[in-house]
C-alpha cells in the first residue's frame, strides 16, 4: 500500500505533493521540483495521503467540514460587525478620526494571524482551533459595555486577535484530513463566509435600522443609539454557541502529517486509525509503513526531551526558509504574499466603509435613512452566497482551475468597483455593489482554498501566517488611507479597484496549479 512494495521498500514513485495528480499509481511529475522538500518527510506524507484517500470522505470529515465552517464564518462575521457599527459609533461618540476603529481591528487581526499562524506549526493545531472562537466571543460581548470610542477600539482589537487565527489554522487542519479527491470542499467552505455576512446583516437590519441615530441626527445619545450594543451582544452570543459546539460536541484530532513531521509516527498512525473508526472503516496503515520510508541509519528522536528540544528549535526561521528554498517556490510564496497584501488593502478600503458610503451617498440621492442603508447591506450580502458556490465549480474546470478562477474574479471585482463610481442613484449603486459582492466572494472562496494547497503540511501554518500577515499589514493601511482620503469622494474606490485588478494579474504569474492534485 501507499507506494510501498511488498518488501516494505519504496517503489520509487514520487510522493504526492501540491502539484501531483492523486490517482493511485500515477507517475506524473510534481509541479514542485523533486528535492524541494525533505525526501523522508515527502515519502511519509505520500503514505499518509494514500491512507486518508483509502479511508475516503466519511463522517469525521463531514463533521469537521461543519465545525471548520464556524471559523470561516467568524473570519467574515466580525469584520462585517465593525463595518456595520462604524456609522452609529461615529454618530454617538463623534471621534475626530473615525477610521481609527478599523485600524484597531486590523492591528488585532495582524497580531492574531501572526501568533496563531506561526504558532500552530510549533504547538499544533488543536488548541488554536478551539481557542480562537472562544476569545472572539468573550471580547465581542464585553465590547457592548464600551463607554467611549477608545474603549470600543481596544475591545475590537482584542476580539480581532481571536478572529485573525481562524483561517490560518482552520484551513490547515481541514486540508490535512481531506482525501485528495475532495480538496474542492476547501473552496465550498466559503459558503459559510458568505452566509456569515448575510446573518450579520439580518441581525443588524432590525437592531441598527430601528435603534440607531439617523445620519442627520446632531444629538445622538446612548439611549437613542443602543442598537449597536445589542447587535454585538447577539453576534458574540452566536459565536459563543459555535465555540461550545466545537469544544464540547466534537473531538478534533491533531493532524497526522503534523505529528509525523514532528517525529511522532506512532501517534500519526493512531490518528489515522481513529479517523477510520469514526468513519466506520478500518485502515491497514502501520508504523512500519512510515519507517520503511527512512534510509538506513536515519534517526529522529521521539522521547520527551527530544520533543522539548524540537519545540525550542521550532522557534526560529526554519519553516520560513523552507518556503523559499528554490527560486520557483520562493516566487510562488512571495507572489502569494503580494496578492494577499493587495487584497488586504483593497477589500477593507472599500468594504469596511461600505455602509458609511451608502449612507452618505444615500443622503445625496435623497434616501440615506439607516433603514435603507442596512436593507441594502443585506441585499448585497445575499448576492455573495451564490458567488461562493460558483467559486467551488470554477476551480474544477479544466484549463481554468484555481488560477483562472482567482485571477478573473479578482480583476472583475476591481472592474465593478470602478463601475460603482458611475452610479447616479441608489438603485444603480446597489446594483454595482451586488456585482462586486458576487465576484469578491468567488475571489475569497478560491483564495482561501488555493493558498494552503501550495504549502506542505509541516510549513503550512507558517505559509498561511505569512500570507495572512501580509494581508493584515496592508489592512492596517486601509483606515490610515481613509483618514487622509475623503470617504465622500471616489478616491478610496479608485484605489481599491486598482489593487484588485493588479492582484488578478499577478495571480496569472503563479507557477503552480493545484487543480486535481493532492496537497502534501
Amino acid at each position: 500500500m501507499s507506494g510501498l512494495k511488498e518488501d516494505g521498500k519504496d517503489d520509487g514513485q514520487q510522493p504526492a505533493i501540491a502539484g501531483e495528480d492523486i490517482d493511485v499509481g500515477t507517475n506524473d511529475l510534481s509541479t514542485i521540483p523533486k528535492g524541494t522538500i525533505d525526501p523522508v518527510y515527502e515519502a511519509k506524507a505520500r503514505v499518509l495521503n494514500r491512507a486518508i484517500q483509502d479511508i475516503g470522505m466519511g463522517w469525521y470529515q463531514w463533521q469537521l467540514f461543519a465545525v471548520v465552517g464556524f471559523g470561516w464564518a467568524s473570519d467574515n462575521l466580525w469584520p462585517i460587525v465593525t463595518s456595520l457599527i462604524f456609522t452609529p459609533i461615529t454618530n454617538e461618540f463623534s471621534p475626530s478620526r473615525p477610521p481609527l476603529l478599523s485600524l484597531a481591528q486590523n492591528i488585532g487581526l495582524l497580531a492574531g494571524a501572526m501568533f496563531w499562524g506561526f504558532g500552530c506549526d510549533i504547538f499544533g493545531r488543536r488548541w488554536a482551533f478551539n481557542l480562537t472562537l472562544g476569545l472572539t466571543a468573550v471580547w465581542g460581548m464585553i465590547a457592548a459595555s464600551a463607554p467611549n470610542f477608545a474603549a470600543i477600539g481596544v475591545f475590537a482589537s482584542f476580539w480581532s486577535f481571536g478572529v485573525g487565527g481562524n483561517l490560518p489554522v482552520d484551513s490547515a487542519i481541514f486540508l490535512e484530513f481531506l482525501p485528495g479527491s475532495h480538496q474542492y470542499l476547501l473552496t465550498v467552505l466559503s459558503v459559510d463566509w458568505a452566509l456569515a455576512q448575510v446573518i450579520a446583516n439580518l441581525i443588524a437590519w432590525p437592531l441598527l435600522g430601528y435603534m440607531t441615530c439617523q445620519q442627520e441626527d446632531n444629538d445622538c445619545t446612548r439611549s437613542k443609539n443602543m442598537g449597536w450594543r445589542y447587535f454585538i451582544i447577539t453576534v458574540g452570543g452566536l459565536t459563543l454557541v459555535m465555540f461550545i459546539l466545537r469544544f464540547f460536541c466534537f473531538t478534533i484530532y491533531e493532524s497526522p502529517k503534523y505529528l509525523m513531521g514532528k517525529g511522532l509516527d506512532d501517534k500519526a498512525v493512531h490518528i489515522v486509525h481513529e479517523v477510520a473508526r469514526r468513519n466506520g472503516k478500518s485502515s491497514d496503515l502501520t508504523v512500519d509503513d512510515l519507517k520503511a520510508c527512512e534510509p538506513d541509519g536515519y534517526e529522529q528522536g521521539t522521547t520527551a526531551s527530544d520533543a522539548v528540544k524540537r519545540r525550542l528549535e521550532a522557534v526560529n526561521f526554519t519553516h520560513i526558509r523552507a518556503l523559499f528554498v528554490t527560486k520557483k517556490l520562493a516566487y510562488s510564496t512571495a507572489a502569494l504574499m503580494v496578492v494577499w497584501a493587495f487584497i488586504g488593502l483593497g477589500y477593507p478600503l472599500y468594504n469596511a466603509f461600505l455602509p458609511y458610503i451608502q449612507a452618505t451617498r444615500g443622503v445625496d440621492f435623497g434616501d440615506g435613512s439607516t433603514y435603507i442603508t442596512y436593507r441594502n447591506s443585506l441585499i448585497i450580502a445575499v448576492l455573495g452566497v451564490p458567488g461562493a458556490l460558483v467559486g467551488g465549480l470554477l476551480v474544477e474546470l479544466p484549463k481554468f482551475g484555481r488560477k483562472g478562477a482567482l485571477s478573473s474574479s479578482t480583476a472583475l471585482t476591481g472592474v465593478f468597483l470602478y463601475c460603482s463610481t458611475t452610479a447616479t442613484n441608489s438603485q444603480s449603486l446597489l446594483g454595482w455593489n451586488c456585482a462586486y459582492s458576487f465576484t469578491s466572494n468567488i475571489m475569497y472562496a478560491v483564495l482561501y482554498a488555493y493558498t494552503p494547497e501550495l504549502f506542505p503540511t509541516r510549513d503550512r501554518g507558517t505559509g498561511n501566517a505569512l500570507t495572512a500577515t501580509a494581508n493584515r499589514i496592508f489592512g492596517i493601511m486601509a483606515p490610515i488611507v481613509a483618514m487622509f482620503a475623503n470617504l465622500e469622494t471616489a478616491a478610496p474606490v479608485y484605489t481599491s479597484g486598482a489593487l484588485f485588478i493588479a492582484a488578478g494579474l499577478i495571480v496569472l504569474t503563479l507557477p503552480f496549479e493545484s487543480r486535481g492534485k493532492a496537497s502534501l
